[in-house]
């Protein structure tokens, strides 16, 4: 009997010490993405739940991460996880990034082309790959006598859209497009996804991967498609700048416009249309030989330890990426809830994404179409973002002229390139 109360005390003694190891450090996340914030949070407490370790997730309001992370840096409880865009945003943190070389999330990459690094240290790890496009509402297109097959290049684009606009009160809808929202929750799809389009022709012209001094070469066909968006529109152009997020979604999910620019994280918000229902298509700009075009396909969310933070909450931020990826719980949070594509070797079979996006994505390049990189990671800065931003509202409410916008584009990308070197 005394042997097995003193086992049993044992027992208690080893449990208790397992509880108390496991409980060390906490982890803060500082995250980018809004859309999955509800997913995070739900995460984080079933973490703590199974291990004691404290987990806060703090989701950045949309646009508004950089300037948020500059803020909660400096503060006595900092993140211990945050993200960087890319090599240009990786430059601004490195100082703050801890070396992942030895840890298990970027062991499990599938492929070292989605690490950051600086030299032989490891700065920051991908966790999701993304497409985004122009999503289509296909009862809406059927509806107006037009299928997906019929749109092919940017002429083919502009004839179904203004058909469209021409006959909105036929069909019960309040425009072709939805709002081209330039408020701060929307505005990154414009100033930044798709300026995307001319930065990635012209780096596939001139051959390159970055440069210090744009030329704006395909500023013209940048030009026609916002006309396109801002032209065959739920909304005047000239109410563009107090136009949300929200609104676009809602305008999308209510039936009131057919084509929204927006991306495969954007599934769970537009789920209800049903998988039937919605397709997505590549931003044709009007470039020679867009028709073997794909969708943008690439990555700007790239996980970062902050090596400021105690060693205990590095390890304790370290253990919980791992279990992300790893345990069945975040395993489907990440590639059903979230509907995340993610480069580690942990998603296979039953935790691949079941997104109908991503589907389409595999389509288009089992097509033989070719993906558009996302290269407006290698845009110098924010600054440049935001006054372009503010050049397209004010061409939109015609307060402002297209020059003012290629202007912001070419001179304004030399000029922050400097002052960020």
């Amino acid at each position: 009997m005394k042997k097995i109360v003193a086992l049993v005390i044992v027992a208690c003694l080893c449990l208790a010490l397992a509880i108390s190891a496991s409980a060390d450090g906490a982890v803060y996340y500082l995250n980018f993405k809004p859309e999955q914030d509800t997913q995070w949070q739900e995460l984080a407490a079933l973490y703590t739940e199974q291990t004691g370790v404290p987990v806060t997730v703090v989701t950045a309001a949309s646009g508004q991460y950089e300037t948020t992370l500059m803020s909660e840096i400096e503060k006595s409880d900092p993140p211990t996880l945050f993200q960087v865009n890319g090599p240009v945003g990786l430059a601004n943190w490195k100082d703050y990034c801890y070396d992942l070389s030895d840890s298990e999330i970027y062991k499990h990459l599938t492929n070292d082309s989605f690490a950051l690094k600086d030299g032989d240290s490891v700065l920051g790890v991908a966790y999701v790959i993304e497409t985004y496009g122009i999503i289509a509402n296909t009862a809406l297109l059927e509806k107006a006598g037009y299928t997906p097959e019929d749109i092919t290049n940017f002429e083919t684009l502009k004839a179904v859209a203004d058909d469209i606009q021409a006959r909105k009160d036929e069909l019960g809808i309040d425009g072709a497009f939805t709002s081209a929202g330039m408020d701060g929750s929307s505005d990154w799809r414009f100033k930044t996804h798709l300026a995307n389009m001319p930065i990635y022709y012209e780096y596939q012209a001139d051959g390159i991967g970055s440069t210090e001094a744009i030329k704006g070469t395909y500023l013209d066909n940048y030009k026609q498609i916002w006309d396109l968006y801002i032209t065959d529109s739920t909304c005047d152009p000239t109410l563009l700048a107090s136009k949300t997020s929200n609104d676009a979604l809602s305008e999308f999910v209510g039936g009131k416009a057919v084509f929204y620019q927006n991306g495969t994280w954007e599934w769970s918000n537009i789920s209800e249309l049903g998988e039937e229902n919605v397709t997505m298509l590549p931003i044709y700009i009007g470039v020679e030989g867009e028709e073997n075009q794909g969708l943008c396909t690439g990555t700007e969310n790239y996980w970062c330890v902050n090596n400021t933070a105690d060693q205990e909450d590095i390890d304790a931020t370290l253990d919980f990426l791992n279990w992300v990826i790893t345990s069945d719980e975040g395993r489907k949070s990440m590639s059903q809830d979230m509907g995340f594509v993610t480069p580690f070797d942990t998603f296979t079979g039953e935790y691949e994404s079941t997104n109908p996006l991503v589907k389409i994505d595999a389509q288009y390049t089992a097509a033989g179409k070719t993906p558009v990189s996302w290269n407006f990671a290698t845009i110098p800065s924010e600054e440049w973002k935001n006054a372009l931003g503010s050049a397209l509202t004010a061409y939109a409410a015609g307060t402002g002229d297209w020059a003012a916008v290629e202007t912001a584009f070419v001179d304004g990308w030399a000029t922050e390139y400097q002052l960020s070197h």
